[in-house]
């Protein structure tokens, strides 16, 4: 048995989930996976039938590293779209990262990743695969 035989799903804490639902459901655009969700608990389906999971948590907002990221083929209309919708992406200046005016860091092999919170300030990103 390997565990990469199995699907996996993001799983982020959170402490408030009115706030979560309005910044997930409203903001991303995330669509609940049911009907019949729990009031502390949601189900997002994304792409290819994966599943992000919210859960109501104390522990919430303390990850120092990214939880949940998505793969996208335009980062930069993903990008503008989701600055319209009032998400703000992370600028960094110094270090290992550092981004564009808009938010959006290029790796080596044109590798491109926007960072930004949810309410709770669990870091999400979005990311281009590179093309060479």
């Amino acid at each position: 048995m390997n565990l990469s035989d199995y699907r996996v799903g993001a799983a982020v804490a959170v402490t408030d989930m009115a706030a979560a639902r309005a910044f997930y459901e409203g903001k991303l655009g995330l669509r609940p996976y049911s009907a019949d969700e729990p009031a502390d608990n949601r189900r997002y389906a994304c792409a290819d039938g994966t599943l992000m999971h919210v859960y109501v948590s104390p522990n919430a907002g303390h990850a120092k590293a990214t939880l949940a990221g998505w793969a996208v083929d335009d980062i930069e209309a993903v990008v503008e779209e989701l600055t319209a919708r009032g998400v703000p992406f992370e600028h960094y200046d110094s270090g290992p990262i550092r981004t564009d005016a808009k938010g959006i860091a290029t790796f080596p092999g044109n590798n491109r990743v926007a960072y930004f919170h949810d309410p709770d300030g669990n870091i999400l990103s979005v990311a281009q695969a590179g093309t060479s």
